[in-house]
């Protein structure tokens, strides 16, 4: 591994995203499959308001999520759910959850 940076292989930095006063926070990255975030929620009750959509998977731990109407459902390790885009939705996390999120 090297420290030296290759401006030709990567032109995008790494994003640092806190919201919540520091509870979630998350690192922006460019995939093969678009633009993602890898992230983490520290136990807390949350809500979320999406601009695009996102397919959200659960990495560690456990996320109840609540979309507008519906009650909420529990997602485990390796689990995914969908948000369309223009949705606020809600999130309880009893403990720590690390995930990741695709955009678009």
């Amino acid at each position: 591994m090297s420290n030296s940076d290759n401006s030709s292989e990567h032109n995008e930095l790494v994003t640092h995203n806190v919201y919540f006063e520091g509870k979630v926070q998350s690192l922006g990255l460019e995939t093969l499959r678009g633009k993602a975030t890898v992230g983490v929620m520290k136990k807390g009750t949350y809500t979320f308001s999406t601009s695009s959509s996102e397919e959200m998977i659960v990495v560690s731990g456990i996320m109840h999520v609540k979309f507008p109407g519906e009650s909420y459902k529990e997602f485990k390790e390796q689990e995914n759910f969908h948000v369309p885009a223009g949705t606020s939705f809600d999130i309880i996390c009893n403990d720590d959850v690390a995930y990741i999120c695709y955009y678009g």
